[in-house]
């Protein structure tokens, strides 16, 4: 963001930027405070500098505005904001509250915890409010983590030409309230984004069961899991499934192959088919012996792999050593009790699982209320904002099935994990609160359709 804002700079003046930026915060502003008196409370950087031009555009715009600051900006486009802004300006000890809030505090760069008693001034304005609105980030929040400074938690943030890591990640994820972007004429390129529905082609008219991909599905200690993976996988949009495990006689689908194997070398003889698309292991492994062999069965094959659950467990800090030599795509979905016991690393969520990709060569999509997707190219995708109600037993089984889907119809690395992501939310968003996972596949196929 940086580096973008110093290109657009040599281009133009950085008081054009910060006139564009107030502006597009004024017009948030007034749509939210829909006539009720505004106070803003501006500090002495450039987010302050926004926050003087959205208040001069909402008086201009005939509202009640009041300036509640914390120091005069000293030099810069921010001072020359604050010259022009004609109405009477207070502490922001002497702040009253008012029945809408524009929070133009800190933004981006903080590196420390607010102050007690800034942070504690801020917090009840917020509180007495009807609506708060954060310029680009609320004040408080680390920018590149989303740890918590001790920031409010407001009713929307206007995130300024991109989003930032804390909009999407840790602490963010509840104090940014509803985030909102504002395009502010700055080009932004980046192999970071927020995860998107994917495009996905239907089947075409000359396509059969194994055109449109076979996945396996690993059965063992607890069935059950790995059956709401097999499910899921053909919800998915997979061609033809199969369950290997030791009972042929378990429930599930009649469409869904099911497959006895006794042992490892069972399994191994199975997955030498160059019919299979991909492979999906780990929900439900347990962490036996013979899960351990079934395991290294799967880690040898030669088709894209999907890593889950225990098998994730059964790796641990020996996963780069089991992983670096395989050839085929491989995908890890840890949560973030798995991933811990796989990986330990400084720095965000977003660095972390980079961090775990360059370890393994594997791409990674390390699950939570902010899913974080990083592959091998250094791309990542993000996910923030999914039902909360997808915490539940079961689910990763389910997203683990949904991505082996996308492996066997042939995405790859990160786009396959981005896809499956996405379907997984939107399921969890047709089916309500309070869903079991086994509700969450029957709505999976209903998110596929709004994809093709």
């Amino acid at each position: 963001m940086r580096a973008a804002e110093e290109a657009v700079f040599r281009r133009e003046r950085q008081l054009d930027v910060m006139e564009r930026a107030g502006a597009a915060v004024a017009r948030e502003a007034a749509r939210f405070a829909t006539g009720r008196p505004v106070l803003v409370v501006a500090g002495p950087g450039n987010n302050g500098g926004d926050a003087y031009v959205c208040a001069r555009h909402l008086r201009q715009g005939g509202l009640d505005v009041s300036v509640a600051a914390m120091g005069e900006p000293k030099a810069g486009a921010a001072a020359e904001m604050w010259s022009r802004w004609e109405g009477p300006v207070v502490s922001l000890y002497e702040a009253r509250p008012r029945p809408m809030l524009v929070d133009g505090l800190f933004g981006t760069g903080m590196t420390r915890p607010l102050e007690r008693g800034p942070r504690a001034l801020l917090a009840d304005l917020v509180t007495a409010a009807d609506f708060s609105l954060s310029i680009d980030l609320p004040s408080g929040l680390e920018t590149d983590s989303g740890a918590d400074f001790g920031a409010p938690r407001v009713s929307a943030t206007l995130a300024l030409a991109a989003l930032k890591p804390a909009h999407v990640l840790d602490a963010g994820l509840e104090r940014c309230g509803h985030v909102l972007l504002a395009d502010i004429a700055i080009p932004v390129a980046a192999h970071r984004r927020a995860a998107a529905r994917p495009r996905l082609a239907p089947p075409g008219a000359g396509d059969h069961k194994y055109s449109r991909g076979m996945v396996v599905a690993v059965e063992c200690a607890m069935p059950g899991a790995a059956r709401l993976a097999a499910r899921a996988a053909m919800a998915g949009g997979a061609g033809y499934v199969t369950l290997a495990g030791a009972d042929p006689r378990g429930g599930g689908p009649d469409a869904l192959v099911r497959t006895r194997i006794e042992a490892a070398e069972d399994l191994a003889e199975l997955l030498e088919s160059d019919r299979i698309a991909s492979v999906v292991i780990g929900p439900g492994l347990g962490r036996e012996r013979r899960s351990e062999a079934l395991l290294k069965a799967a880690l040898a094959c030669p088709h894209p792999l999907v890593l889950d659950g225990d098998a994730l467990t059964l790796l641990g800090r020996q996963a780069g050593r089991w992983l670096r030599d395989r050839r085929a795509p491989t995908w890890l979905t840890p949560h973030a009790g798995e991933f811990a016991r796989m990986f330990e690393g400084e720095g965000s969520k977003i660095d972390r699982t980079l961090g775990l990709v360059l370890e393994t060569g594997a791409t990674v999509l390390h699950k939570g209320a902010d899913t974080v997707i990083a592959g091998t190219d250094g791309a990542v995708r993000v996910l923030a904002g999914a039902s909360p109600w997808l915490s539940t037993a079961g689910t990763g089984d389910v997203l683990a099935g949904l991505l082996a889907a996308q492996a066997a119809r042939g995405l790859r690395g990160v786009a396959a994990a981005e896809a499956a992501v996405w379907l997984h939310a939107r399921a969890a968003s047709l089916a309500g609160p309070a869903f079991a996972a086994d509700a969450l596949v029957d709505h999976a196929a209903a998110a596929l359709g709004e994809c093709v």
